[in-house]
């Protein structure tokens, strides 16, 4: 099982776009997402590495990835996303069960919800989603296929206010689970891998007995 710390860093009233430079200033080690988990079906692995911190209130990411081509058709939040060029995040704050799904394309566009599996998951409402501030090297507009090698990046601060099936003060200390990924499902080359790796038969990401450790310090 794979551990990543999270540091907690001085970021008082960050936007989005200035994590990047933010993380790079406080010396926060990026991690790769490389295990590719159905090497016989979907045997690309694009290159993606992220870094993360937390403030006390709020995590904040930046994605970076490499891939051949890029999608960002979904319109609107809770739309299809992970179809498109997508970066997740997907956590269980508490030790209930429940975990969140946060997915982004690469123009910003994502889905929120929790459950303890696949199934029956509950989407947050766009009241809860227009909280996480993004930042998309590509431009916050969706567009369609682009058949040509990108790089592309991807910001987000996340306050804890969003995992709103529990009500979360403080992170401090804990030691979490989670996990970290890369799809794409309707892209020329569709493509699933992992930071921590997974070992259902056929891609599910849905799986929090796979979930790496997140030690908050």
């Amino acid at each position: 099982m794979n551990k990543l710390i999270i540091s907690k860093i001085n970021a008082s009233g960050v936007t989005a776009q200035e994590i990047p430079a933010l993380l790079r200033e406080n010396k926060i080690l990026y991690n790769r997402v490389e295990n590719i988990n159905w090497p016989k079906e979907f045997p690309y692995c694009p290159k993606m590495q992220f870094g993360i911190a937390h403030t006390g209130e709020e995590f904040l990411i930046h994605y970076c990835v490499e891939e051949q081509s890029v999608r960002a058709v979904a319109q609107k939040d809770n739309d299809n996303v992970w179809e498109d060029s997508c970066a997740e995040f997907f956590i269980s704050p508490a030790a209930d069960g429940l975990y969140y799904n946060i997915e982004c394309n690469c123009a910003g566009t994502l889905l929120l919800g929790v459950g303890e599996g696949r199934n029956n998951r509950q989407l947050a409402t766009p009241e809860i989603t227009r909280q996480i501030d993004r930042w998309a090297s590509l431009g916050r507009t969706p567009f369609d296929t682009r058949n040509q090698p990108t790089r592309w990046e991807l910001a987000l601060r996340i306050p804890y206010t969003v995992f709103f099936r529990h009500n979360i003060t403080s992170l401090d200390g804990l030691t979490l689970k989670g996990n970290f990924y890369k799809c794409g499902d309707k892209l020329p080359v569709p493509h699933f891998i992992s930071w921590n790796p997974i070992g259902t038969p056929t891609p599910d990401f849905h799986c929090p007995q796979f979930f790496g450790k997140l030690e908050i310090i």
